[in-house]
């Protein structure tokens, strides 16, 4: 039970920071205002995002980008919350991807309820601007370090699995 309170308070956490600093942005910048922080590789900027990552389906149908960015977030995150309380006893790097998912997507949905966009504004590139990596977030970042985890559990499992020979070889019992 100590696992499922540390991990919410982590999730609360990470909304508190993601929503404060989206609102720093909004309010120390303007809708597409950018601040060189490391020349040639780093800027703040203020990017509105309509769309899923990367800008996906930003110039879709409204009603269809109500359905996917409102509604079937809001189903997945129940879906993640299930799959987190079912990992609290397994390895706790699953659980915090679950929390880290989350975390990131309620972040990212406070957004599309309230403003009907996301606020990015991490843009990392290389030599110019005009060769950046889509504009990220807090939200966005929690996501993409939950999968890094998913993906090593993932290859993890895959090198521990056994093969039906080498099973066989490990219990000369079963039949061939």
């Amino acid at each position: 039970m100590a696992r499922f309170w540390t991990l919410s308070l982590l999730i609360a956490a990470l909304i508190i920071i993601d929503q404060l600093s989206k609102g720093a942005i909004q309010s120390s910048l303007y809708y597409g205002q950018t601040i060189p922080v490391l020349e040639g590789f780093f800027s703040i900027a203020y990017v509105k995002n309509s769309g899923a990552a990367f800008g996906f389906m930003a110039q879709g149908p409204d009603w269809f980008r109500q359905i996917f960015f409102l509604g079937l977030p809001v189903l997945f995150c129940g879906y993640i919350f299930y799959l987190l309380v079912k990992t609290l006893r397994g390895p706790f790097y699953i659980s915090l991807a679950y929390a880290l998912i989350i975390a990131g997507a309620v972040g990212n949905l406070i957004d599309r309820f309230s403003l009907g966009y996301v606020v990015d504004f991490l843009m990392f590139y290389w030599k110019d601007e005009a060769n950046h990596f889509p504009a990220f977030n807090v939200a966005d970042s929690c996501i993409t370090v939950a999968a890094g985890l998913l993906i090593i559990d993932f290859i993890s499992q895959l090198k521990n699995k056994k093969t039906p020979a080498e099973e066989n070889a490990a219990n000369p019992l079963s039949k061939s």
